[in-house]
């Protein structure tokens, strides 16, 4: 019986982007290709132990608690040498039944998982690009790109973590140039606390308000639930 191992599986809230307050299975994965100095996971990333589950153990938490399906990390499509996320990733949204699911990504194998993964799936894919200098921020321009060309990239949510920098301004400016669904867009305040949240918060609601785009809230941080 196949497997997935995780360092975190626990019924929660959504706490970020379109369907905050939902509740949700948190599947959470340890290795990351990132090293974001901001990550509000990566004590626990490095401290927890990964458990092996498998597919019919996650589908009984979601039958009898009546939750959806969120996987994070780490990153979901992430494979190091310990674990291969991708697949884990791929197999969840493949063969566990949910009545939503959200894959909370910075990008790194989204394009390639979208193929993998069925259209008819319930599947938003919540796409977080890390815009630390100029090769990030073509890679995020390259990839929304090719998503605005596939006939189902209404699952597709753009979750930046948003600071005033020259990357995250040309990024946002692009949105607009291509007109991506501004219902779509959700800019995250970047902050591992919630007093840090609160010194952040002016710049990205100005950012919002200039660029028509949604906030994203941090519950998680905000009220201090997992």
């Amino acid at each position: 019986m196949e497997k997935v191992k995780l360092i975190e599986c626990i019924n929660t809230w959504q706490g970020e982007g379109p369907n905050v307050g939902q509740r949700m299975l948190l599947c959470r994965f340890k290795y990351c290709n990132l090293r974001c100095p901001w990550c509000d996971t990566r004590v626990k990333m490095r401290a927890e132990q990964e458990a092996e589950f498998n597919i019919p153990q996650l589908q009984e938490i979601i039958d009898n608690e009546k939750v959806g399906l969120m996987i994070t990390g780490g990153e979901p499509t992430f494979s190091a040498p310990q674990n291969n996320q991708f697949n884990s990733t791929s197999l969840m949204l493949t063969e566990l039944y949910y009545p939503i699911a959200n894959v909370e990504t910075n990008g790194y194998m989204l394009l390639h998982l979208m193929e993998v993964v069925r259209d008819d799936k319930p599947v938003n894919y919540i796409y977080s690009p890390k815009l630390f200098n100029g090769k990030d921020l073509e890679t995020a321009i390259s990839n929304i790109q090719i998503l605005i060309k596939r006939p189902h990239f209404h699952n597709v949510f753009l979750k930046p973590v948003c600071e005033p920098t020259t990357e995250v301004i040309e990024f946002l400016k692009f949105l607009n140039h291509v007109q991506f669904p501004h219902n779509q867009v959700y800019l995250m305040i970047q902050g591992k606390s919630r007093e840090e949240l609160l010194k952040n918060a002016p710049d990205v609601f100005d950012m919002a308000e200039e660029y028509k785009f949604n906030i994203s809230s941090r519950e998680h941080l905000i009220f201090d639930f997992v």
